[in-house]
């Protein structure tokens, strides 16, 4: 096993295997295989993408501030200290750092095979975390510089940061199952309006009567069944009006590899942009919904498990389904009212999906997402060929307004590419392909 080899993250790789797999990495990254990679070439990578980065894991803002910490918080009060400081990280570097601790935590449990104890692995891996080379220290001034290189030695403040930074990462390693736990002290003092705002998922009944009030006066009311089918049509007719090109509110985001991507902004008091990804797909639009539907272990990779909880009629049913996150991030699970189309004016087809509560729907996962909103228009685009068109608005929960508008959109981007990629696969795995 990889984490067993003595001297992970302190023996050096070989420099042209490391530069061959970070390629792969930066072309491919779900397709490289680490099985026949020596593990010191892939400690040595982890290490160069963290020093690379435009900027330090633990921020520019926030870095000094994680070092003054290990160098003037009394120790009994550092515990405390650090987990403020986490929560002030930005979501993405806040995970991110989360799974290291916990990863290189999983490495010194192996201390008797591969000698690397907490302090080791912090004096390896300090530097590259928190950028204290200082060439990348923008206070100081060229003459400061070309002094410290005159000399041969680092005054006393470098001295002083690294000590800190090896000794931060190194408490942060051996308490990285403390340092994400939120005080009921802390919840209350951080409260705000999103917290307060919590989406609550309405069960099927309350869905009905929650359109039923919008529906006229002069209007004949509606049984409980003409009720989420008329809930269901409204959700395709406005996904029809969103997708269409000429669609007022968009804002285009760039992406690469063929795919489409925009937001628009909802004024229905929820922070959550409304994200919409077209893609082209070689199938035909029958066989996207069928994939949609019935298949998505194919594109989905990290699927857990999945289940139609109760069917409702032949074009609607309950379903529940939860993913795995990357360890120690929680699993998540959804409950969906989804409804689906295939009828639709020149052969296209629809589905649309709708979080709802359901009592035959135990959480699988440790997380309960909320589906706002998932509507999928697949357009027939040329000879078995389809237009797949995604409009999006999911709560992941445990996430923060900006995190959604820096990074949800290109995970939607990621789910379409996928599902592309789907038919791709089976295109060149099928006996036509091969004959």
């Amino acid at each position: 096993m990889i984490l067993h080899q003595v001297g992970l993250f302190r023996k050096s790789g070989v420099k042209s295997r490391i530069q061959a797999l970070r390629q792969q990495c930066e072309l491919s990254p779900d397709s490289v295989s680490y099985e026949d990679q020596s593990a010191y070439d892939v400690a040595d990578m982890v290490k160069q993408f963290f020093r690379d980065l435009p900027e330090p894991l633990l921020t520019s803002k926030l870095g000094e501030t994680f070092l003054h910490i290990y160098q003037y918080v009394p120790k009994e009060q550092r515990l405390q200290a650090v987990r403020a400081a986490i929560l002030l990280m930005p979501d993405e570097n806040r995970e991110v750092l989360q799974a290291l601790l916990y990863f290189l935590r999983d490495v010194t449990l192996l201390v008797e095979e591969n000698q690397m104890t907490p302090m080791n692995l912090a004096v390896c891996l300090g530097p590259s975390l928190f950028h204290l080379s200082i060439l990348k220290n923008e206070s100081l001034s060229p003459r400061s510089i070309q002094k410290k290189y005159t000399t041969g030695r680092p005054d006393q403040k470098d001295l002083n940061e690294n000590l800190a930074a090896t000794q931060g990462l190194c408490h942060m390693i051996t308490e990285c199952q403390c340092l994400f736990q939120i005080t009921e002290e802390m919840v209350t003092q951080s409260r705000n309006s999103y917290m307060e705002a919590e989406l609550m998922v309405p069960p099927l009944d309350e869905l009905c009567k929650a359109h039923e009030e919008e529906v006229d006066e002069d209007e004949e009311e509606e049984d409980e069944e003409g009720s989420y089918h008329a809930h269901l049509e409204r959700l395709v007719q406005n996904l029809l009006e969103e997708a269409k090109d000429k669609s007022r509110g968009w804002v285009s985001r760039s992406t690469s590899d063929h795919t489409e991507l925009a937001f628009k902004k909802v004024g229905d008091g929820n922070p959550l942009r409304r994200w919409r990804v077209c893609v082209e797909v070689s199938a035909t639009p029958d066989e996207v919904l069928q994939r949609l539907l019935r298949e998505r272990p194919l594109w989905q990779t990290d699927l857990q498990q999945e289940k139609v909880l109760e069917t409702l009629d032949k074009q609607t049913d309950v379903y529940q389904y939860s993913h795995y996150n990357m360890a120690p991030h929680p699993s998540c699970d959804y409950v969906v009212l989804r409804s689906w189309r295939t009828d639709l004016c020149k052969g296209s087809c629809a589905l649309v999906c709708v979080s709802i509560e359901h009592d035959d729907s135990p959480i699988t996962g440790a997380v309960r997402g909320v589906v706002l909103e998932s509507q999928y228009l697949l357009e027939p685009c040329g000879t078995g060929r389809t237009r797949l068109t995604h409009i999006s608005r999911v709560d992941l929960r445990g996430r923060s307004p900006e995190w959604y508008n820096k990074a949800f959109g290109y995970l939607c981007v990621n789910e379409a590419q996928r599902i592309r990629s789907s038919f791709q696969s089976s295109d060149q795995t099928s006996p036509e392909a091969k004959s």
